[in-house]
């Protein structure tokens, strides 16, 4: 019987990549994401390349909405063995002084509190599977802060702390968790939605930097942990460009 993954926030980016490789593995998705339409395009274009993939428009904000996902989750044509938590984002990049508590609040219900949310939905699934694997894709900014960065990294620290803390609770449990930690990944919306839209903003923090990550690397580390053998628990894995040695250190050709 087909496995079934579910990937949060794929109607771009990451979550797409993750989405498409996925179904290039075997896995038939569930694509969850708010914009119908993009998952459409993404559904389709996974068909087309012979894979299989299904459409639920979901908002990890809502729990009405992630009740749907699990119901979709429950009429799937196989057992739930994986779930990318990939919905999240960063808002602006202002100091704590004076930064918009309704962008600090926007990034903690989407990249934390989604992620709890569609956890506990899916959980159960997830473990009648004999084998789940849960994903959480954080960012290095959970372990490192950075000037400007205190609303993202105070999520991404929360959420590496929910992956942390869920190992332990689910330890004797045919359940794993895998963290994910991506450094510097050019997609075309990450830095447009923090930027609010300022694309000049936007394409300045990958200026000479030749070659950052893209989403299919970041699917690609995903894919590799999701299918290990069950009794091996990739606990977490940092992946940076090789011009980003660490947060505050990258090569920028002509600086």
């Amino acid at each position: 019987m087909t496995s079934v993954a579910i990937v949060t926030g794929a109607s771009s980016g990451i979550g797409a990549a993750t989405a498409r490789r996925l179904a290039a593995e075997g896995f038939h998705v569930l694509a969850a994401a708010r914009r119908a339409d993009r998952l459409a395009e993404l559904v389709a274009g996974i068909e087309a390349a012979g894979g299989a993939a299904t459409a639920v428009p979901c908002d990890v904000t809502s729990d009405e909405s992630v009740a749907g996902l699990a119901e979709a989750a429950a009429a799937a044509p196989g057992p739930v063995t994986l779930l990318v938590n990939n919905a999240g984002g960063a808002r602006g990049l202002d100091p704590v002084e004076s930064g918009s508590v309704g962008d600090w609040q926007w990034m903690y219900d989407v990249n934390v509190l989604g992620t709890l949310r569609v956890t506990q939905a899916l959980l159960p699934a997830l473990e009648r599977s004999g084998a789940g694997t849960i994903v959480i894709v954080s960012s290095t900014a959970g372990h490192v802060v950075y000037e400007g960065g205190g609303g993202y990294a105070a999520a991404k620290h929360a959420q590496t702390a929910v992956a942390g803390t869920l190992r332990l609770e689910l330890c004797g449990r045919p359940l794993r968790v895998v963290e994910i930690d991506p450094g510097m990944v050019r997609t075309d919306e990450f830095s447009l939605v923090r930027f609010d839209g300022d694309a000049d903003r936007a394409a300045s923090v990958y200026a000479g930097v030749a070659e950052p990550l893209v989403a299919d690397d970041v699917a690609d580390c995903i894919a590799w942990c999701a299918t290990r053998p069950p009794h091996v628990n990739v606990d977490r894995l940092v992946v940076r460009p090789l011009a980003q040695a660490a947060q505050h250190k990258v090569h920028r050709v002509g600086s």
